[in-house]
């Protein structure tokens, strides 16, 4: 569910207030501190480890700089947590609405791509949820996940081909589901000439959170 020239944006109403924990780059600065020092990483170390510069990180941890998407998906994968584990804003629990208004989008730098989650990110859960959008024509390339993690995916609208590691491409319609490993790279491609809406359900081996 990445690509390696995506970033992270923020989408607000136009005229509404903006939420403070929607200030993506401050936050994916302190997990990743939080994370790398829970673990004992140095900076060093977690350069070899994730192929990231020890200068990038510092300056993703510092909030100075806006990381891509497979650059995040490298530093999860060092760390051994899920992606959202670098996103993860505070949840006040209870009840939680997800406004679309001020949802918290990965995007490409082209804006072709976009994955909104669905879902809190403080709690434990060995599932995560989210809505993915293709531009039409678009093929989204994606790293390989954590061992063991699988995508169900169903096709809200529109016409898209999944290629599955080094599995044949499948094309689904409207309404087609699969189910996948994901910890190989794999590739969501729109076939249609307008944009295509799919829902992702990503299973871990293990509770996260």
């Amino acid at each position: 569910m990445s690509g390696a020239g995506a970033r992270l944006v923020n989408e607000t109403a136009g005229s509404g207030p903006i939420d403070p924990l929607a200030d993506l780059p401050l936050i994916v600065g302190r997990n990743l501190r939080r994370l790398r020092v829970r673990q004992g990483h140095s900076l060093e170390r977690l350069a070899k480890q994730s192929g990231v510069s020890r200068a990038m990180l510092g300056q993703i941890e510092t909030g100075k700089s806006v990381p891509t998407i497979g650059l995040l998906w490298k530093i999860a994968v060092a760390l051994g947590v899920p992606f959202a584990s670098l996103i993860a804003a505070e949840d006040a629990g209870g009840t939680l609405v997800l406004r679309r208004a001020n949802a918290k989008l990965l995007s490409s730098n082209q804006g072709q791509f976009t994955s909104r989650a669905l879902f809190p990110f403080d709690s434990e859960r060995k599932v995560e949820f989210y809505e993915l959008r293709l531009a039409p024509l678009h093929r989204e390339n994606a790293d390989a996940h954590a061992p063991g993690t699988r995508e169900n995916l169903v096709v809200a609208r529109g016409t898209v081909e999944i290629i599955p590691g080094s599995g044949r491409p499948v094309t689904l319609s409207e309404g087609d589901a699969i189910l996948f490993e994901a910890d190989v790279p794999h590739s969501y491609r729109n076939l249609a000439t307008e944009e295509a809406i799919l829902f992702l359900v990503m299973t871990y081996v293990e509770t996260i959170g």
